[in-house]
Order: C-alpha cells, then structure tokens, then sequence
C-alpha cells in the first residue's frame, strides 16, 4: 500500500459521502509527519451508518472481500486486483456517545486530524494510537510505530514495547 493508494481510496471514500477515519500504521504516519515504515493495508474506521455507501464504493472500484482469521461483520478485509488491502473497522455510538456495536473505538479515540499527503485527515488522536500500539504484544512494525510517536510527542515507552539493540 502506497501513499499515493491511500490518498485515492480516502479521498474516493470522502467524495462518496463516507467519513473514514485512518488508524494503524497510516494514522501513525500522519500524526509524525513523515512515513515511518512500508504498510500491507490500510485500516480504517466507518460508522456503521456508512457501511452501505462504502460497500458500494469498494464493489465500484474493484475490491472483493479478502478472507482474515478474525473477521466478522464490523471487522473485515477487501482487497482489489493490485493487491491493495483494506481492513475496515466498523462501529457505532448510541446518542450517549457509548460504542453500542462492532469495534469498541472510546467515542474520544476518534477526534484526531493530520495531514497525510497533503490531504486533511480524520485518524486517532497520537495518545490515543499510542495507548492503542502499546496494549498488545508487539511485532516489529508496532515497535517502529510506537518509536516515531514517543519521539514525536514525547511519550514513555514501556519496557514491554522499547527497542534493544545488540
């Protein structure tokens, strides 16, 4: 997944009247200003009121369903002809702001902005995606993520998630 392939797929989703929200590594990259490390997809978050407008936009533009190990109906891969792959994050609040279905997003977890390649994004929040890295147990692309946050923000590492050198 490129840039440029992000780019297109949300600003395509944005004009088709779905609001995305970027996560994972991509947000990562938005919120430290530089990309950090090569990216497999692009993760996103939808609210379930948006799920019948992204469907579509997806089914135009050529993705199929990509099958995952832990998918359900809130939490499933696309994929289209060149390979590039979407895992989409859906959810909904309830009017109190309580997440009532799908992927338990804190309502707070969603009022983050940056900029990535030169387009204005919705993404979670740097504290947020840095609590988020750092409650699991880490692979190398989660170490490198959680690396450029505290060194942009300023966060503490926690042993579990530091890098070692030899």
């Amino acid at each position: 997944m490129t840039l440029s392939d992000v780019v297109e797929i949300v600003s395509g989703l944005e004009a088709a009247g779905v609001t995305v929200w970027v996560d994972g590594g991509w947000c990562v990259d938005a919120l430290v200003g530089r990309q950090v490390r090569d990216h497999e997809d692009l993760d996103i978050a939808v609210r379930l009121s948006d799920e019948p407008a992204l469907k579509t936009w997806f089914v135009e533009h050529g993705f199929i369903a990509w099958p995952s190990v832990d998918e359900s109906s809130w939490n499933y891969v696309v994929c289209d002809a060149a390979g590039r792959r979407v895992d989409v994050h859906i959810f909904s609040f309830d009017a109190e702001g309580k997440n009532n279905y799908g992927v338990a997003y804190p309502h707070e977890s969603l009022s983050g902005q940056a900029v990535l390649g030169g387009m204005t994004i919705h993404c979670i929040p740097a504290d947020w995606q840095f609590q988020f890295k750092t409650s699991f147990k880490p692979r190398l692309r989660d170490l490198l993520d959680v690396q450029a946050l505290a060194e942009t923000y300023g966060f503490s590492i926690p042993a579990s998630h530091q890098m070692t050198e030899f």
